[in-house]
């Protein structure tokens, strides 16, 4: 069914009026309408699209002039160590005395020791320890000190029993930018008891396509609200230009990721963006705007492309817009090796980013030390005008210095440093539980089933129901939140601790069954559910359908349904999805997003008093449209053919009229004109693939046309054109094994494939197998060990060996033979692995996954 156009206006009215007014009078000028025959970053255009920004933060001539006293004593090799910044896995406290880096930093899944269950004190020790090596001028002649740069994207999610917040996306529905400065000045103090002073936030993408990974990192798919936040959490973090300002209580912030990650082609992280330049600045750079006239120090650059050429190489971004336009005098921080993926560079040589205008080379794993040295060599001979390295280390100093690092304490003896009481104090979670209730959105309510009575029994089913990590989601202690138990949680609790709670507090019962199962029939079941865990990569999905291929959960509805017991769903999610079948199997239905620790938040808005007056209503308005068909990923509140099942704006309250049905569609076909042949090597590798080797215990990625491993030889060889096909020869001694594998190991939706009967093809010439084991396998991502517990192989030993020895021939197999194995086609990291055992000479190309194919495949299992 289609919601009134009446009531899509009424209520984005509503949710904008409060942004529209602070919008009007912001102190940006309003960017003219460029020649629409400029090129995507043309210097013409810039003054007529890129504002000057009136920056609250001035420069201070005795900060000036420290900076050039500074910059005037410094070597080249002092210089250059303020540009890198290595992460903690790889670098000793005797590195940090050595070298003195300007900055370090912990990814995610990164802790002091190599513990996850590091305690506060550890986080302390490590700070502590790396400033003293810092300011330690004993080897390095330098005692200007480090800074601790973390992830702390929704509370200092890296530390267990930090206060965790819903994620963006949750925020943005509680569209109250209030509560956000609260939340940040919360993070920040709990950041500042473990000793760090820089966090990698806000992120202030503009989500224009819904299955990229990271949506629930956006607060909007509306610029206004992505830019209303950005203040608000820059102020929280920093502290206000005319008051605090980076004082004893603040940490520095980050606004990120500049510029466009949220508009990629297909919604592919790391990918293109081909928005235009009126568009990347009306639309993706609304929260830089707000966010750098507030004051935010520090801009990380994004991994994405504009127009096919990579952020961290764009000098026309970096140099021309940010800093000579908009005037943003702090400096620019890499993403994780983002340097690396500049055309001809690598992790460990890349001029062209320093030129571009990148300050400080993110650059984790052991490349940070050629690359320092590189730097140093590109320098002398002039590659990197010494004036552009001067320019840098003068950012890095500038900020530095409004930080106060050269006078404050180190960082075990800081205002909060060791205050471990403050990490998740109960002033903090209520802070939590807040944010919590407002983000909650009602999307169904038949018959005002909801709020619930707690005298009742109540049925608490689904695998989300007791789950505090699926409800906070990725970026939580690990980088992809995957692993984590209640226990890794003290002091947060699930949505049924709180359900629980109440409940028996009221006098009611409650039964806690994943499964649905109960002895006493319920008066009623709370039914919570979503999506697992993830971070970037790995959360790309091909469209929004809910769980595609596998609806167990749908399946719990339908029991509970059939049985009579009135469904409340509790949906946990980083994004909106297609749920018409599930929406349908509910009596009323909560998008809940990822809550963060304090799910028993939850039950204040769910649940009445014992005397059945209210608690709190519901108050979350969606800040993305939501989705009538899978296929509705990009789905914006302004498009020309604006159609979602549920607009922008809305949310129920208690006692509004219910508007969904349980008659919403439920099918949807897959159009096989939509499914293209997919590609992964015809002599070149097609993106998102890279081909990789092992043997003999060892792995390489292949970066050469020769490569010897163990006991396998590899070099490319020509079938019609010069090097269009590889050849590989195993000597017999051991096995081996030649991979297709996605790049940095990121999941692929290959979903589609298998809806349309894609058999996996390549074409081999059989040289020399007489004597050899073969085998075609795949590869997913598992729970925990992606090698062992999501992988299939198939013996094609027979087929092979039935080949014309000598000729090309196609081999191909039926996508469904892996399925039936246990792969999961949604999950794929390694689409095709050729294991080879005992003597084989033979010749491979043109791999790819071919619709249509499965039934006249090789080997079928249709």
């Amino acid at each position: 069914m289609e919601i009134k156009s009446i009531v899509m206006a009424s209520v984005t009215t509503l949710m904008l009026a409060g942004c529209a007014k602070d919008q009007e009078q912001s102190n940006t000028v309003e960017p003219a309408v460029p020649d629409e025959s400029s090129q995507p970053g043309d210097n013409s255009q810039t003054a007529q699209i890129w504002p000057r920004l009136d920056i609250v933060v001035k420069q201070d001539p005795a900060i000036e002039a420290r900076i050039a006293e500074l910059l005037g004593s410094m070597t080249l090799e002092q210089k250059i160590a303020q540009m890198i910044q290595p992460e903690i896995r790889d670098i000793t406290v005797e590195d940090m005395r050595k070298y003195g880096f300007g900055s370090y930093l912990n990814g995610g899944g990164a802790f002091p020791n190599n513990n996850k269950h590091a305690t506060p004190a550890d986080w302390i020790q490590l700070a502590e320890d790396m400033y003293q090596a810092s300011v330690d001028d004993s080897l390095d002649g330098s005692s200007i000190p480090t800074m601790w740069g973390t992830d702390a994207v929704h509370g200092h999610n890296n530390v267990i029993g930090a206060t965790l917040f819903p994620h963006n996306i949750g925020l943005g529905a509680a569209n109250n930018p209030e509560l956000i400065e609260k939340i940040a000045n919360v993070t920040a103090t709990e950041v500042m008891v473990t000793g760090i002073d820089w966090v990698f936030a806000p992120t202030v993408a503009t989500v224009r396509d819904d299955r990229w990974g990271r949506t629930y990192e956006g607060y909007s798919e509306d610029p206004v609200i992505v830019g209303e936040y950005a203040k608000a959490i820059i102020n929280g973090l920093q502290g206000h230009a005319n008051n605090d300002f980076l004082s004893d209580n603040r940490v520095i912030s980050t606004v990120k990721h500049f510029l466009g990650d949220g508009g990629t082609e297909g919604g592919d992280d790391q990918g293109n963006n081909v928005a235009s330049e009126q568009e990347l600045f009306d639309i993706h750079a609304q929260g830089y705007v707000e966010g750098l006239t507030v004051g935010a120090q520090t801009v990380m650059a994004s991994f994405n492309s504009w127009h096919g050429k990579k952020i961290h190489g764009s000098k026309y971004l970096l140099t021309d817009v940010l800093k000579d336009r908009m005037g943003f005098d702090g400096f620019v921080v890499g993403d994780w090796n983002g340097h690396g993926q500049i055309a001809g560079c690598s992790n460990d040589n890349c001029p062209q980013a320093v030129n571009a205008g990148l300050d400080v080379y993110m650059v984790p794993t052991q490349a940070w030390k050629p690359l320092y040295e590189n730097t140093i060599a590109q320098v002398k001979d002039g590659t990197i005008p010494l004036s552009r390295i001067d320019d840098a280390v003068s950012r890095i100093l500038r900020v530095k210095l409004r930080a106060g690092l050269f006078d404050k304490p180190s960082p075990a003896k800081r205002k909060f440093s060791g205050k471990t009481e403050l990490i998740g104090q109960d002033a903090h979670r209520e802070v939590a539980r807040q944010a919590v209730r407002e983000s909650l959105v009602l999307l169904k309510n038949k018959a005002n089933l909801l709020p619930l009575d707690p005298t009742q029994t109540i049925l608490v089913a689904g695998d989300g129901a007791n789950n505090i990590g699926k409800q906070s989601g990725g970026w939580t202690i690990t980088w992809q939140g995957t692993n984590n138990t209640n226990a890794d949680f003290p002091g947060g609790s699930s949505i049924y601790d709180g359900i629980k709670s109440q409940v028996e507090a009221a006098g009611g019962t409650v039964i806690l069954s994943e499964q649905g199962n109960y002895s006493q029939k319920p008066d009623v079941a709370i039914v919570v559910f979503g999506e697992e865990p993830y971070a970037e990569g790995h959360g790309d999905r091909e469209n929004l359908e809910y769980q595609r291929g596998n609806k167990t959960d749908l399946a719990l509805l339908k029991k509970l349904k059939s049985q009579g017991i009135p469904v409340v769903s509790v949906f946990i999610s980083g994004r909106p999805m297609w749920v018409n079948a599930e929406l349908n199997s509910s009596d009323a239905f909560v998008a809940a997003w990822l809550p963060g620790s304090e799910g028993l938040a939850v039950a204040d808005v769910l649940l009445t008093n014992k005397d059945g007056s209210l608690q709190h209503d519901f108050k979350g308005k969606l800040s993305y449209s939501w989705p009538k068909s899978p296929t509705q990923a990009v789905l914006n509140r302004g498009d020309e053919d604006y159609a979602p099942l549920l607009p922008y704006g809305f949310g129920l309250a208690y006692g509004d009229e219910n508007v969904l049905a349980d008659d919403l569609n439920e099918s949807f076909e897959l159009d096989m004109d939509d499914v293209q042949v997919r590609k992964m090597f015809d002599g070149k590798m097609h993106a998102p693939w890279e081909m990789a080797l092992l043997s003999g215990g060892q792995y390489v990625n292949v970066s050469a046309s020769v490569h010897t491993l163990g006991s396998l030889t590899f070099r490319t060889v020509d079938k019609v054109v010069q090097e269009d096909a590889v050849k590989l020869t195993v000597d017999g001694t051991q096995p081996a094994e030649m991979r297709v594998v996605s790049k940095s190991h990121f999941r692929e939706d290959m979903l589609s494939d298998l809806q349309a009967k894609a058999a996996l093809s390549f074409e081999v010439k059989a040289d020399d197998i007489d004597n050899a084991s073969i085998k075609l396998g795949m590869n997913c991502e598992g729970t925990a060990d992606p090698e062992g517990s999501c992988r299939a192989y198939l013996d094609i030993t027979e087929y092979m060996q039935q080949l014309p020895q000598g000729e090309w021939s196609e081999m191909s197999v039926d996508l469904a033979c892996f399925t039936a194995q246990g792969i999961r086609l949604g999950d794929i990291v390694v689409p095709f692995a050729l294991s080879m055992e005992g003597n084989v000479d033979l010749s491979i190309t043109n791999i790819a996954s071919v619709p249509g194919k499965a039934d006249e495949a090789t080997l079928s299992c249709q």
